[in-house]
């Protein structure tokens, strides 16, 4: 029988000593130990070369790997995901590709180089469920605003403010903010706005300071919005895929740019994300776009951002009242309209439905009456 691994070398030992001696009969010898003649040959003359070191078991790795990555590319692989600590294969082979470097190989390649040099967790490499992915088909469509959760500092709490762009994933606006109050979010707005322009609607979920909750959507920040020319639109309350793809920017900025970093302040903050956005923008693949990055998708829109807020203009048809506190009276009947448009005109426009008014304010229809 073979040789039983805890007597491999003794077994050796004795079958190349015996088989050595003259007049004796190597075939025999081979059946008795259950050897082939080929393996005690290789035995005897290893024995003969190297004493009992030559019946070492031998490593069976190749002496030449053409196939094997060269070192200087794993090392550049290694670098990247040191820099990088949440890209996996895929994005790393496509970043050294897209830099013009010659020989990569391809993301499972990478991958496993990862996993070789003790860089991937294994929490990322468990199973996802497919996404179904839907976008605008034009830049600056829809822009999707959220606030992180907050990140401590040494000072103070960061609170990093987001506006994404549905189509391109460009990242117009990341803002370390002290907090998230209208006066902050605006000033940041009005910065966005006078450098990419209008967008057409924009994406909030239903908390300050853009919304109070499903029934009141409306605060002075969305009414500003509004008066722009911007649509508003508000996600479905308790469901975050509504925003997809600020809530998965926000884990990418967890991922990327805040986990394992001590911030001294929020200029500190700043500092960081500037970086990432980016890195984001123009240097990071997406997998949605094709491999491409937001940058090459993304073009600023048409309309400039008015420094002076346009005058209201409504139709002929339309009959205009002046909100006074939170309500407005018409044809006998008081309609809430909401806090934030105090002071100012609404029209009361008809619409096919006989008794049924659409309410406008600018060139929205923010709610309906029945006077049936």
């Amino acid at each position: 029988m073979p040789w039983e691994e805890r007597s491999a070398m003794s077994s050796r030992l004795e079958f190349v000593e015996l088989a050595l001696r003259d007049e004796v009969n190597v075939s025999e010898l081979c059946r008795r130990f259950g050897v082939s003649r080929t393996v005690a040959y290789k035995w005897m003359d290893r024995y003969r070369m190297n004493g009992s070191a030559g019946l070492q078991n031998h490593s069976r790795r190749p002496h030449h790997s053409p196939g094997r990555t060269p070192h200087a590319m794993e090392r550049a692989i290694v670098q990247m995901r040191t820099k990088h600590r949440a890209w996996g294969g895929e994005k790393i082979a496509w970043v050294l590709q897209r830099r013009g470097v010659v020989g990569v190989p391809d993301p499972r390649t990478v991958q496993n180089i990862l996993k070789r040099h003790g860089l991937i967790d294994p929490a990322q490499t468990a199973a996802h469920r497919p996404c179904q992915r839907f976008e605008h088909p034009d830049p600056n469509d829809l822009l999707q605003m959220d606030f992180k959760g907050s990140v401590p500092t040494a000072t103070v709490r960061c609170h990093p403010l987001s506006v994404l762009d549905d189509h391109s994933r460009f990242v117009m606006l990341l803002q370390a903010c002290a907090n998230e109050t209208t006066a902050t979010v605006k000033k940041w707005l009005i910065t966005m706005l006078r450098r990419y322009g209008l967008p057409r609607c924009m994406l909030m979920d239903n908390g300050s300071p853009w919304g109070d909750d499903r029934d009141h959507p409306w605060t002075p920040l969305t009414v500003w919005m509004l008066r722009l020319g911007i649509a508003v639109s508000h996600g479905r309350p308790y469901h975050p895929q509504t925003q997809g793809k600020v809530e998965r920017f926000h884990k990418t900025l967890k991922a990327e740019a805040i986990t394992g970093r001590t911030f001294t302040d929020l200029r500190d903050c700043q500092r960081h994300f500037d970086r990432f956005r980016q890195l984001y923008n123009c240097e990071r693949p997406h997998k949605s776009l094709n491999k491409d990055v937001p940058m090459q998708h993304y073009r600023p829109s048409p309309r400039p951002y008015p420094e002076i807020l346009p005058p209201f203009e409504y139709g002929p048809d339309d009959i205009v009242r002046t909100v006074h506190g939170s309500c407005i009276s018409f044809q006998g009947q008081r309609c809430y309209i909401g806090r934030p448009f105090s002071g100012l005109p609404v029209a009361f426009r008809p619409t096919a439905v006989d008794g049924l008014f659409d309410i406008v304010f600018c060139h929205h229809v923010i709610k309906q009456i029945d006077l049936r």
